[in-house]
């Protein structure tokens, strides 16, 4: 029975967090109510009280886990290779696509962040500035073993992260391109921003 609770326990959870996704991604966090989250998740504002104190706590769940899930995608392509070209291309390839295929959340993570609470903003905040460090030291790596061609490497993981995060601002599933072509042809671009001297 305890097991049994849980289960339903975590399923309205996920039935709450798609739906202020949803409601985060149509009507921005401030023009949502935990009205519209809770209707949306089929049950009453009060259930919703049980799982969540707030829509401010759903937003730093949403967040946090779209934060988490990307940081883990880049780590997992960077262990793909020991070539910093090749590692760079899965890193884009991998972020790209995923920013695609999930971009009504990719939105909600990466432009509410001004409505989260300061705490939670600098638990954010710590996981972007990971994201951003993996992508920096990677291009680091290719410029100081001679794979990368790029005076500023800052400044080209910047950019690349940028590229990949604006994904989730335009894309939509009527797109002739899919999240794969979309992938592989950022991971082509990152390779040209920071002067890749032979292709991965």
């Amino acid at each position: 029975m305890a097991g049994s609770e849980r289960s339903r326990g975590e399923d309205t959870r996920i039935r709450l967090l798609e739906a202020a996704v949803t409601a985060f991604a149509e009507r921005g966090f401030h023009g949502t109510t935990t009205r519209d989250i809770a209707a949306a998740a089929g049950m009453s504002p009060a259930a919703l009280y049980v799982h969540y104190s707030s829509k401010e706590q759903l937003l730093e769940e949403i967040s946090r886990t779209g934060h988490e899930l990307t940081l883990q995608l880049v780590r997992d392509a960077v262990a793909t290779s020991t070539s910093p070209a090749e590692q760079l291309a899965a890193a884009v390839r991998s972020f790209a696509a995923h920013h695609a295929r999930a971009h009504i959340s990719a939105r909600v993570v990466n432009y509410e962040l001004a409505a989260l609470s300061p705490e939670h903003g600098e638990e954010i905040r710590a996981l972007r500035r990971e994201i951003s460090v993996e992508i920096r030291s990677l291009v680091e790596r290719g410029v100081a073993d001679g794979s990368f061609d790029c005076p500023g490497p800052r400044i080209a993981a910047t950019a690349l992260l940028s590229m990949g995060v604006d994904i989730a601002r335009w894309y939509r599933e009527d797109r002739s391109w899919s999240p794969e072509v979309l992938g592989e042809a950022y991971a082509a671009l990152a390779l040209r921003i920071v002067g890749a001297r032979q292709p991965a």
